[in-house]
């Protein structure tokens, strides 16, 4: 009788007889959160470029028809496999200013001032999104840079219509862009935005042009740069001329582990997603979560006292290795996760106040986008990109027309204290000038036999690692086709603060009453990450999912 509850009371269990899936394309796919994005990455493809050409184009055209996070005024990361099976990774985070210091964000008292960290001028990192393109045209771009720029240039010049998604945020955000600008940016509108809007840019064409034109020059240096260093001046900003010339994004071998046969590709720290979720993995199959039903009691259960000590170990261990010595293998072994996990109990929670780091001897996003791309060679590109949240610290760098990152608040502005995100840090994210800050942005590869299976990554914030994690458990435990695995509902537990967080219908009224039992505090929330994926099926031909139930994305390719 038991079992039969837990069947029919488990959620999101895809049906044997109706599956839902993505799009389907022999040869190519491009997934990304907007259309005109993901089809000016397939028409890269069709011209003959490959994954990476594409990569750069839909970067670009994201900063300007998804400026809420598509950016030239953020970072992120890139995880490649391509056709020989080699992987890459890049790193093109954001860095503290040369003139950040550790206490920067508190008063007198030594408490962290509100909003500081998160809106105007010191909010913002050193940007490196076009630093990183330019570092991956150089390395392993096919076509000539100014074809991939040329596209997103068309679209800011001759204008776009925004979907209500986007009139919503826009129309939310007025707010904010008026206490963190001096000048009026086309952003603010009186009468506020409505779905259909044309949306023409004319300052970003010319900032596009300049880099289109000059390379990473075009933005580091010369006219570009000299706006964003004025800009900085009108606010206290600290991003100086140096700052912005001295900015080089980092090749790093990526973190890898296997689960059930899969080898799972990922983001080095100061990524701490890369670590969490093969961490989350290994937790997994040692618990074996999956002869469970998906989203029952058990797994959710299971799941979240995972998610609690993961997310410990990330605010304790994780920064930036130029700065703090990572202990990624220990954290990445058997033996410390056998014993890290050892005290989870199917029947039983464990309160996070009673949860600290493991006991490792050191050596010692909520809006980021993310798009999969794989070309007809075979190569995979996964790349996130943020601005930290929507619209970063709301700066708009004035006569250029692009947003500012907010992504110092990802540092720790004072040890214990949480960041937007709810998410605790410690001495290894402290803020130090030229340094990268942790970041949750998990773009992930994964293998099967030696050979290409799935291309993936969310937004989110501290979601971003649970949304990865549960969508590769979906696929190989689950048999979820890709579709499926990115429409099914997230679940979401962070450490601190110790609350289970669900997406709306994504537990029903007898499991959250069972979890409510055993001791958890619930949330239900409207949504939780925001995937962008492509699965290699058995017969070769490709599976783009978009999350379209969460966001405008949008999968496409041939």
């Amino acid at each position: 009788m038991w079992a039969i509850l837990l069947l029919t009371s488990s959620c999101d269990i895809p049906s044997t007889t109706e599956r839902l899936s993505g799009t389907i394309e022999d040869s190519a796919m491009v997934v990304s959160a907007h259309p005109i994005a993901t089809n000016i990455g397939v028409d890269i493809l069709k011209s003959g470029g490959t994954a990476i050409d594409a990569a750069v184009a839909v970067q670009f055209a994201l900063a300007v028809v998804y400026p809420r996070a598509g950016n030239i005024g953020g970072g992120g990361f890139a995880v490649m496999r391509f056709s020989d099976g080699k992987t890459n990774t890049l790193d093109f985070r954001e860095k503290a200013p040369t003139l950040a210091y550790r206490d920067m964000y508190l008063d007198e008292s030594k408490n962290v001032i509100p909003e500081k960290s998160m809106l105007g001028h010191q909010a913002a990192g050193v940007p490196g999104s076009v630093a990183g393109m330019w570092e991956l045209h150089q390395t392993y771009g096919t076509l000539d840079w100014k074809e991939l720029i040329q596209p997103a240039i068309d679209v800011a010049n001759s204008g776009f219509k925004i979907t209500q998604n986007e009139a919503d945020v826009l129309n939310d955000k007025q707010e904010k862009f008026r206490e963190a600008n001096t000048y009026s940016p086309w952003v603010l509108k009186e009468s506020g935005w409505n779905a259909g809007d044309l949306v023409r840019q004319p300052e970003l064409t010319s900032t596009l042009e300049a880099i289109r034109d000059l390379g990473r020059d075009g933005f580091y240096k010369g006219s570009v740069a000299d706006k964003i260093v004025a800009e900085m001046k009108k606010g206290e900003g600290l991003i100086s001329h140096e700052d912005l010339a001295n900015y080089h994004p980092l090749w790093k071998d990526p973190v890898s582990g296997y689960y059930k046969g899969h080898k799972v590709i990922s983001m080095a720290p100061p990524s701490s997603g890369g670590v969490a979720v093969l961490q989350l993995l290994q937790g997994a199959e040692m618990l074996n979560i999956a002869q469970y039903p998906h989203n029952s009691t058990e797994a959710t259960n299971l799941m979240v006292e995972l998610e609690k000590r993961v997310f410990a170990d990330r605010a304790k261990f994780i920064g930036d290795p130029d700065y703090y010595d990572v202990p990624v293998d220990e954290l990445l072994s058997a033996a410390y996760n056998t014993e890290r996990f050892s005290s989870i109990r199917v029947d039983n929670m464990t309160p996070s106040s009673k949860i600290a780091h493991g006991p490792i001897l050191p050596k010692e996003s909520e809006e980021t986008t993310h798009f999969s791309i794989v070309d007809p060679l075979g190569n995979a590109v996964a790349l996130t990109t943020t601005l930290n949240l929507n619209y970063g610290c709301k700066v708009w760098v004035e006569g250029a027309g692009f947003v500012l990152n907010n992504e110092m608040d990802d540092f720790s502005a004072k040890p214990g204290v949480p960041n937007y995100f709810g998410l605790i840090g410690a001495k290894a994210n402290a803020i130090a000038p030229n340094k990268r800050m942790t970041s949750s942005m998990t773009p992930t590869i994964v293998e099967k036999d030696g050979k290409l299976k799935l291309v993936l990554g969310s937004p989110g914030g501290s979601t971003i690692i649970t949304s990865v994690y549960q969508t590769i458990q979906n696929m190989i435990d689950y048999d979820m086709t890709m579709q499926e695995a990115v429409n099914a509902k997230k679940i979401h537990h962070q450490w601190l603060p110790d609350q289970i967080k669900y997406e709306q219908d994504g537990l029903d009224s007898l499991t959250i009453m069972k979890l409510n039992k055993m001791g958890h505090n619930l949330k239900a929330v409207k949504s939780i990450g925001r995937n962008d994926c492509i699965l290699v099926r058995d017969d070769g031909t490709l599976e783009g999912a978009a999350d379209h139930t969460r966001g405008d994305d949008y999968a496409a390719g041939f």
